[in-house]
């Protein structure tokens, strides 16, 4: 449960970021600031269950790479090949994080769910 928060997490990062480049009214620009509190939201509350790094690293890498392709596919951006593969690559590595990585249960965190 607590991966899904942070892959939902960083889907929102990927709005409040494409919100900071193409926000150009008042409600685009409030729902960026929306996409920015729940994105920073789901990853403290997962962090709170799993190591703060790999969290950290897990977010940025899929929001980088959502970002990204966000940017090919809704807004034009070139598509340069070299681009595609480091995006899989920086996955790769995601992946393999979550992999190696076990939840933890801290008894000081009252009623915590460590599912």
């Amino acid at each position: 449960m607590n991966w899904i928060k942070v892959f939902v997490a960083a889907l929102f990062e990927v709005v409040w970021v494409m919100g900071l480049k193409h926000a150009d009214s008042f409600g685009e620009w409030a729902a960026t600031f929306i996409a920015i509190a729940v994105s920073f939201y789901g990853m403290i509350m997962a962090g709170r269950h799993l190591p703060v790094g790999t969290v950290y690293a897990v977010f940025v890498g899929l929001g980088t790479a959502g970002t990204v392709l966000a940017e090919i596919i809704f807004f034009g951006e070139a598509f340069k090949p070299a681009k595609v593969a480091l995006i899989c690559v920086l996955l790769v590595g995601v992946i393999g994080l979550k992999m190696v990585t076990k939840e933890q249960h801290d008894p000081k965190l009252k009623g915590a769910d460590v599912s």
